[in-house]
């Protein structure tokens, strides 16, 4: 039976499209990120990071509050992920009840982490947006805040993440069934929970390189077992071993992402709890996504009706297809992560 040219083309660009945003982007899709450390008394150590657009960075810049000298950073340092700005500033009377805020970023489609200490002693995040590019430095710590910006962090950063999103969508096409599929995500989940609350409050270590490398390894080693379709594999047979075996170093990448962000001193466990909740909300929704889009095809390329999707699940006609285009991109990913290593 022929397959539906229409939508192999469109899954075809949609795989492209991400491999174009990943292999030309990059950690641009990185928010910017502001870090005010307390060093003593007034005096705070300042670091403003800016993602690279065009080769150059966006077009932001930081504004601490009117109290602070000085209120702007120096000349900015690219280090092979971001433009970086490091300078000391002082703020008498502490950085509470002023305002920062990021000029410019209103005109574009990032946003932008701020991370900064109060006189107390407590760490503190916001998460500014096009559409609100300042906030003013609140006097007490909200736990409401916390919880609001590690949510929306932890979705955004899935989201993403094409690589892991990538992994999620073998694991799916594998497991076929919506028993299996359920079962099967739920291991990943569990697994990198797991590592990610391991990592984050430091009681593992692990390189970030290697880890970055294996993730890549993982997506390749999905896309083989679509490609050669060997359903009585330990992966065809019980993918929740695999989906929690590679979860496992997940847990890491994500633990890896959310060290760069930190975690306010004071709420720990709220931030982790909630950073991890929005990782797993924004992985739903892109399986029900994919499982939407699945099911809409299957009946489109089949004709047979709902009745019949589930027994087609187990033989998607793009089920190939789908394993060499994300083969392919993830062995770019693992190549030029390895060549990472002596860089």
């Amino acid at each position: 039976m022929p397959v539906g040219r229409p939508l192999l083309a469109l899954m075809a660009f949609l795989v492209g499209a991400l491999g174009f945003i990943a292999s030309s982007h990059g950690h641009a899709l990185q928010p910017g990120y502001l870090e005010l450390r307390l060093i003593d008394g007034d005096l705070h150590a300042a670091v403003w990071k800016v993602p690279a657009s065009g080769g150059r960075p966006m077009a932001i810049a930081a504004r601490l509050p009117a109290n602070c000298d000085p209120r702007t950073p120096g000349p900015a340092i690219w280090d092979g992920n971001a433009y970086v700005s490091r300078w000391t500033a002082r703020c008498p009377g502490g950085l509470d009840g002023g305002e920062i805020y990021v000029e410019g970023l209103e005109r574009t489609s990032t946003d932008v982490l701020v991370r900064f200490e109060t006189a107390e002693g407590t760490s503190e995040a916001r998460r500014l947006t096009p559409g609100a590019p300042s906030f003013t430095v609140p006097t007490r710590a909200s736990r409401l805040d916390v919880v609001r910006t590690y949510f929306l962090l932890g979705v955004e950063h899935i989201l993403r993440g094409i690589d892991h999103l990538l992994f999620v969508a073998c694991l799916v096409l594998i497991a076929g069934t919506f028993r299996r599929m359920l079962i099967t995500v739920t291991g990943f989940t569990i697994a990198h929970s797991i590592t990610l609350a391991l990592a984050a409050l430091q009681l593992v270590r692990v390189p970030v390189p290697p880890v970055e490398a294996t993730i890549a390894l993982s997506v390749v080693f999905l896309a083989a077992e679509l490609v050669r379709d060997r359903r009585r594999t330990l992966t065809w047979r019980f993918p929740i071993a695999v989906s929690a075996s590679f979860g496992l170093l997940h847990g890491f990448g994500f633990a890896a992402a959310l060290g760069e962000i930190g975690l306010p001193r004071t709420e720990v466990p709220t931030a982790l709890l909630f950073f991890n909740l929005g990782v797993e909300a924004g992985q739903i929704a892109f399986v029900i996504a994919l499982v939407g889009m699945f099911l809409l095809g299957t009946s489109l390329l089949r004709g047979s009706g709902l009745a019949a999707i589930s027994a087609a699940a187990r033989r998607h006609p793009l089920q190939r297809p789908a394993g060499y285009a994300v083969g392919a991109l993830a062995s770019f990913w693992l190549i030029e992560r390895l060549a990472g290593f002596w860089t």
